[in-house]
């Protein structure tokens, strides 16, 4: 079996900041472009939720790729 390289801390400590930051960002600004559009709209309470879950869970989507990429950019090991 190969020998893994160790753990740089610096990249570990950058991504996990980089990652509390923008997923912040992202799952909250989705949210509350879900929350707009049924104010906007004048939806039924239960729709307007329906539609705030499914933005954030864009919002979720669009973090996993981002730091798919940010992890390929700053390699936690090594």
């Amino acid at each position: 079996m190969a020998e893994q390289k160790p753990i740089n801390l610096q990249n570990l400590s950058t991504i996990i900041a980089v990652m509390i930051l923008v997923g912040t960002e992202l799952v909250g600004a989705s949210w509350a472009a879900g929350w707009a559009i049924g104010g906007l709209f004048q939806l039924d309470g239960t729709i307007s939720r329906i539609i705030e879950v499914a933005f954030a869970l864009i919002g979720f989507v669009g973090l996993y790729f981002f730091m798919r990429t940010a992890i390929r950019h700053e390699p936690i090991r090594g």
